[in-house]
């Protein structure tokens, strides 16, 4: 063949082949593009494969226990927990654990992702909000599903949609805001067909997502036959309503207003009648944010009386006071704003205190996040400033370093706190929450010796602010597995879209042991119905 004839073959197979390739690139550019976040990493990289991975030396912590050991995985699964553990597979990834602790990844109960809300959505997705959480040692998530127009099957389907980007296992919980036959008959579905075992009932949001007390009634009824868990939401929303007018009769139209129109007192009130009209039904309750002294002195005392009630603290409730709600710039005072309020100095402490005796059970961080540009919508108004902030990479830092490096809990503490009471109360223990045998691959390798510092500059969500900006602390995760992919080390991302599951979780948690003897119990006490005798004439 003529070698020029040769070449110009040779160059229009190229042509085509790069044709061919184009499309595959271009989609899995604009899959990182969609997700990306202000951090440093790399997305569909081959080296986020399946490995056999071998963690040498480390101190392996889980809820119940600690001890010196290796963890040996393969196909995503931990398959040995034991010390000196030899592989002679020269394709096994070493990592060297030694004076660190090996625990299991992170597990958040509470988060919103692309959620649509007062008017605008989130800024982060499955994908952008999931790699932030992995940067932090968070390897799973709970978010919470809204219903389309009261509809939990359209709801249930637009997330489904939203979470294919998803680069970490997932589950759902589904929010209620309406009640009929229908919803009735859907959380059933949700339940028995899509591994939904939580429905959370807003007592704010007047006007949008807030339910009455009989919805709230039928709704803890429903949970109960199902053995799904309540969770709610819990302050006084007409109260909050009046409160809101309240300040902008006063003339108080900027962030602060948004914490003077539902103070504590409402937070408390809300609490306390969620738990009281949780034990009139008898089934368990969990409090979510919990952010006052006086919701969290409502759960001790019902969970002293015997009544099982579970209340989650947030991470920025736990470290930040409500000062920046004061701050004389406006992007700044708008960055904290979230519901309930972060509160006046001290009840953090409380909180804290709280979560050390045990009072309150694990910790979440409500990451709810809205650019500088979409808080500015209530720059007149701050009725109109989207509620939340983020936390969904902060959280195993700052809890280390606020409640371990103080002393206030042990490192058996932090992993309960963080990772194992979540998975248990979920029903995903010990497939996730542990490093068993047996557990999934979801591990998280921190340095108690190594620092971290925080801010938008260097965080991976997509938000340009951050209300944890500028602070530093000890303890840092240096390695993240998840599913048994190395996804951040070195301080380096590698993330897939869509190689995250979505994890079903069975209904009847540990919280239900026992509630049908309570039931008999009541019943046998009531002495009734009495036996009358009709008056004859």
């Amino acid at each position: 063949m003529d070698p020029i004839l040769r070449t110009q073959i040779i160059h229009f197979v190229c042509f085509i082949a790069v044709l061919l390739i184009l499309p595959t690139l271009s989609e899995s550019n604009q899959f990182c593009e969609a997700g990306s976040g202000r951090g440093d990493y790399e997305c569909g990289v081959a080296s986020s494969s399946l490995r056999k991975i071998l963690i040498k030396g480390g101190t392996v912590v889980n809820a119940h226990h600690q001890e010196v050991a290796d963890v040996y995985v393969e196909d995503g699964i931990i398959v040995a927990v034991k010390p000196n553990i030899r592989v002679g597979d020269d394709d096994v990834t070493v990592i060297d654990a030694t004076g660190k602790f090996v625990m299991p990844g992170g597990v958040d109960p509470h988060t919103h992702l692309a959620m649509d809300f007062m008017g605008t959505r989130t800024i982060d997705d499955f994908f952008s909000g999931q790699a932030a959480a992995l940067a932090g040692g968070t390897t799973m998530h709970i978010d919470f599903v809204i219903p389309v127009n009261g509809s939990l099957s359209a709801g249930y389907e637009a997330y489904v949609e939203k979470a294919k980007l998803s680069c970490m296992d997932y589950g759902f919980h589904m929010a209620v805001t309406k009640w009929d036959e229908i919803v009735a008959r859907e959380m059933e579905i949700m339940v028995k067909e899509k591994g939904i075992n939580s429905f959370k009932f807003f007592l704010a949001y007047k006007g949008a997502l807030m339910i009455s007390d009989e919805l709230l009634l039928d709704g803890l009824k429903k949970c109960k036959s199902l053995g799904a868990l309540a969770m709610v939401h819990a302050e006084n929303g007409d109260a909050v309503f009046e409160g809101q007018k309240r300040m902008i009769e006063l003339g108080i139209t900027g962030p602060e207003g948004h914490a003077l129109s539902r103070p504590p007192l409402l937070e408390g009130e809300g609490t306390a009648r969620a738990i009281r009209l949780a034990g009139f039904v008898n089934t368990p309750l969990y409090i979510v944010h919990v952010m006052s002294i006086d919701a969290m002195e409502e759960i001790a005392r019902a969970r002293k009386a015997g009544q099982r009630v579970v209340g989650e603290p947030v991470v920025s409730g736990l470290v930040l006071d409500d000062s920046g709600l004061w701050d004389p710039d406006f992007v700044t005072a708008a960055k904290f704003v979230m519901s309930p309020p972060i509160r006046a100095s001290g009840h953090g402490k409380a909180l804290q205190a709280a979560l050390s005796a045990g009072v309150l059970q694990l910790v979440g961080t409500d990451h709810c996040v809205f650019n500088s540009t979409q808080k500015a919508m209530g720059i007149d108004d701050f009725r109109k400033i989207p509620n939340g902030v983020n936390g969904i990479e902060e959280r195993m830092h700052l809890v280390w370093d606020t409640l371990v490096e103080s002393g206030q809990i042990s490192v058996t503490d932090y992993v309960r706190l963080t990772s194992t009471e979540c998975a248990r109360i979920f029903n995903m223990y010990p497939r996730k929450g542990a490093i068993l045998v047996g557990s999934d691959a979801d591990i998280i390798i921190l340095n108690p010796n190594s620092s971290f510092e925080i801010s938008a500059s260097s965080h991976h969500s997509r938000l340009d602010t951050n209300v944890f900006e500028g602070r530093r602390g000890k303890g840092k995760v240096e390695v993240t597995i998840a599913g048994g992919r190395i996804v951040w080390e070195n301080d380096k991302l590698k993330v897939v879209p869509g190689s995250g599951k979505y994890i079903e979780r069975p209904p009847y948690n540990y919280l239900f042991d026992g509630i049908d003897k309570a039931e008999g119990n009541y019943l046998n006490s009531l002495r009734a119905p009495v036996k009358r005798y009709k008056a004859t004439t």
